[in-house]
């Protein structure tokens, strides 16, 4: 190991300034994963976000809960190294691409209740944004099946 003074090692160290954003993931990928962490438990029970729609942009940007299906996504290291900052809906939103009408119908308590299923949320995103050859009902009554 050879010792330098720090100033030298200042002109010395290569720096990668993309760190941690060192992985370009595809939003498809993105979201493909979301899908493949949230199918890893599928019963796991997830905590829904509360009235989404009836917030105003700053506030929906900001809310966020305990267990839920975008905290599953941010406490993946391979998502946080692609840039997901942390588990918030509207970093969801930028992270994701999601329009706010997409994101809310994944997130929000009005839609499934006050929690719901990962399989369940598995199964909404993957016929809606990954996989669009079989329908949420088909999806959704498979899943139910197992």
């Amino acid at each position: 190991m050879k010792h330098h003074e720090f100033n030298r090692l200042q002109t010395l160290a290569k720096i990668n300034q993309a760190y941690p954003h060192q992985e370009i993931m595809p939003r498809a990928e993105r979201l493909r994963r979301w899908v493949e962490l949230l199918d890893r438990d599928p019963h796991r029970v997830l905590s829904t976000l509360q009235q989404t729609e009836y917030q105003p942009d700053a506030v929906r940007a900001l809310l966020r809960c305990d267990d839920s299906a975008i905290s599953v996504a941010y406490d993946d290291p391979v998502l946080r190294a692609a840039g997901m900052e942390n588990d918030t809906y509207g970093e969801a939103r930028r992270f994701f691409e999601l329009p706010d009408r997409h994101l809310h119908r994944i997130v929000c308590n009005c839609h499934f209740g006050a929690t719901v299923s990962a399989g369940v949320t598995a199964c909404y995103l993957r016929a809606k944004h990954v996989d669009r050859k079989r329908g949420f009902w088909a999806r959704l009554r498979a899943v139910i099946a197992e």
